[in-house]
């Protein structure tokens, strides 16, 4: 019969290509038992991946067999996502275990397109998410999650409802004004209205929070950097020269307050001809690449200027949703399942744990 150092050896080996690490050294390895040469072993990722699950368990069922003595394996593998630390000295918010900030230093480069692929990615991966549209002056995630038009409702006349569609949670001030009304609103309105939205919502027990930001760097970006528990901050570009100029804005003001950079994802990288296949980059090549290398942080993918993404988006049904299976759906499934992998090897948050110290007179 092998000994059990053997087979944690063995596992030792497996490295997951999303985290760098080994799964015995990540701490993933659970109930690691044998039989008479039968063996069995949990594997629990910090992150969710329901579309690895399979591959994985397959893989490490494989390492399992080649070592001597073993005639069988069998791998369980799941997901748990744990609170992680945010900036120093901010508490995190109540039930929401990650908060992650969606932002670009320049207007239409897909910013909120792409927050809403992530979430519903995130969701579709195995985890609660949440979604929270802070763009107050042009909020598009009603319409992109096929929601616009409902009202949410309040239990208590204090607290809101959030709206629910396609697996998440969404509030956005677009559910609570005219969509004609223009927000001529000055900057300390807007970052209270934000504040309320993200602190009087019932968003429930999630794994994370993704927050839609405006773009540029101004009053409501500064707000929630600095009051809001953060804990990553993907950057959105594409690779025009003059979008990654406001993009670098983006990410040294996330620097500058503490809020770790996750990484960059990079839109509308090449464009292919629907007619006649030809690829060209409209707007460069190598941008996001070289602006990673620059600030040491990771590429989580390039998207392509696509047709179905605007289509999609614009339906209500992003492309997540509306082609699982698809390739598009799966380039932002990858990116989602890079962006909960950087937050997994992230230091967790134990203050929940922390006995409550109360004084009183005796």
């Amino acid at each position: 019969m092998p000994e059990l150092s053997a087979l944690q050896s063995a596992l030792a080996q497996l490295v997951d290509p999303l985290t760098g690490r080994d799964y015995v050294s990540a701490k993933c390895v659970r109930n690691l038992k044998q039989e008479d040469g039968a063996v069995s072993v949990d594997i629990v990722l910090g992150y969710p991946a329901a579309g690895r699950h399979a591959g994985i368990a397959a893989e490490v069922e494989a390492a399992l067999r080649a070592v001597p003595g073993v005639h069988s394996a069998r791998a369980n593998v799941s997901s748990q996502v744990v609170a992680h630390a945010a900036q120093r000295g901010l508490p995190l918010l109540s039930g929401i275990k990650n908060v992650i900030a969606v932002a670009s230093g320049k207007g239409g480069v897909g910013k909120s397109t792409t927050a809403a692929n992530l979430a519903l990615a995130l969701a579709a991966e195995g985890a609660t998410v949440g979604l929270l549209d802070a763009d107050i002056y042009g909020p598009s995630q009603p319409t992109m999650l096929g929601v616009a038009g409902r009202q949410p409702v309040s239990p208590d006349n204090k607290h809101i409802e959030p709206i629910e569609n396609h697996g998440i949670k969404t509030m956005s001030i677009g559910f609570l004004i005219d969509p004609e009304q223009p927000m001529v609103w000055r900057g300390p309105m807007v970052t209270q209205a934000l504040t309320q939205l993200l602190n009087d919502t019932l968003w429930g027990e999630l794994d994370y929070l993704l927050i839609d930001l405006p773009p540029g760097t101004g009053d409501i970006q500064l707000t929630l950097s600095q009051k809001v528990p953060l804990t990553g901050a993907v950057i959105v570009t594409t690779p025009q020269d003059i979008a990654l100029l406001d993009a670098r804005k983006g990410l040294k003001m996330f620097e500058k307050v503490g809020v770790p950079i996750l990484g960059i994802v990079e839109n509308m990288s090449i464009h292919i001809c629907s007619h006649c296949g030809h690829a060209e980059p409209i707007f460069g090549e190598g941008g996001a690449a070289r602006m990673s290398a620059d600030y040491g942080t990771e590429l989580l993918g390039q998207l392509p200027l696509d047709l179905s993404i605007r289509l999609n988006a614009d339906s209500g049904t992003p492309s997540v949703v509306a082609e699982p299976e698809g390739r598009i759906a799966g380039l932002y499934r990858d990116i989602a399942r890079k962006v909960a992998a950087r937050i997994a090897v992230k230091a967790q948050d134990f203050s929940a744990k922390f006995p409550k110290i109360v004084i009183s007179n005796s």
